[in-house]
């Protein structure tokens, strides 16, 4: 079984998408959109065996920058030796700082991605914090096109959301695996259950066994700071990453897993230390009592480890739990 496919429920594919948005919108929309980088490809499949082929031969891959120019792809991480390698590891350890060939939004994308963004945060203050963590794509679409405050997505802002969702992250710098392959694909809510006192929810198994694993062995002062996240979870919070960058896809990639790249979607989480604010999504969390204690136990497993190879940041506080 793959992993964590027993937790998600598949939505419709990318044609099936396209169908319904021309349903909604009651307008043609082009079954094969510019990609979002200028890339021409008519699939992400097709995108992939045009890479992997090109991998096994040795050869170079290359892509269309925004401005028409032919570049390489960016080089996959076990290919990484020499300077590429400290390039990497300086441009993961300045993750939020803006770094030479980091890609950009163009400007219609972005006002794109500030509509969208704004959107989302709509449909969140009207059906609350803690039903917005499993909302599915479809059920965004439902809750905007039915609220007068919220306001039906446009054409043009489910075609952005869809091109994010679908464009290969490593174009921009991420290299980690896609759990969630479908944007339509849903949260079992009969998999999940809300853990007391944090407003987070996590899948039934592993994640609540190591969860309460952990929280038995250090006590009260650990806490669950983000745990389940949907697609349209992930997207608002990715988008703001952008937003946050004026654009910079790159850059957030480095603090964020992009919508569909996220574990937790089927099974990580985040804990923190209770009074420490902030500082648990920081670095500084390694200096927290909550952390040392897990740390010296040796019962802590970290998706993302200090220089790892996915284009992500160190994260100490993001729990890794393999549902395989």
């Amino acid at each position: 079984m793959q992993s964590g496919s027993f937790r998600i429920a598949n939505g419709c594919n990318s044609m099936k998408r396209r169908e319904f948005i021309r349903s909604l919108a009651g307008v043609a929309v082009a079954l094969s959109p510019a990609s979002l980088l200028g890339m021409t490809r008519s699939s992400p499949e097709q995108a992939d065996e045009v890479q992997n082929a090109l991998l096994e031969s040795g050869e170079s891959a290359m892509w269309n920058g925004p401005d028409g120019r032919v570049l390489p792809l960016p080089d996959l991480p076990p290919r990484l030796r020499g300077k590429d390698l400290e390039n990497y590891l300086h441009r993961l350890r300045a993750f939020n700082a803006t770094h030479d060939g980091d890609v950009f939004l163009d400007a219609k994308r972005f006002d794109l991605l500030r509509s969208s963004l704004a959107r989302l945060e709509r449909i969140q203050k009207t059906i609350g914090f803690g039903n917005f963590y499993l909302l599915s794509f479809d059920e965004a679409v439902h809750v905007a096109q039915t609220r007068t405050d919220v306001g039906p997505f446009t054409v043009e802002e489910l075609d952005f959301l869809e091109q994010i969702f679908y464009e290969r992250a490593l174009l921009y710098g991420f290299f980690g695996e896609k759990p969630m392959k479908n944007l339509t694909d849903q949260i079992d809510r009969r998999e999940v259950v809300k853990v007391p006192n944090s407003g987070n929810h996590l899948y039934r198994g592993k994640p609540l066994e190591t969860y309460t694993l952990l929280r038995r062995r250090v006590g009260n002062k650990l806490v669950l700071t983000s745990g389940v996240r949907s697609v349209v979870k992930q997207f608002m919070l990715f988008l703001s990453k952008i937003h946050e960058g004026n654009g910079n896809l790159s850059r957030a990639s480095r603090s964020l897993a992009p919508p569909g790249y996220s574990y937790h979607g089927i099974s990580d989480f985040d804990v923190g230390q209770i009074g420490y604010g902030q500082h648990n999504f920081t670095e500084r969390f390694i200096e927290s009592e909550v952390f040392k204690q897990l740390h010296a136990m040796g019962v802590l497993s970290l998706r993302y480890p200090r220089d790892n190879l996915t284009g992500v940041r160190f994260e100490p506080w993001h729990v890794k739990v393999d549902v395989s």
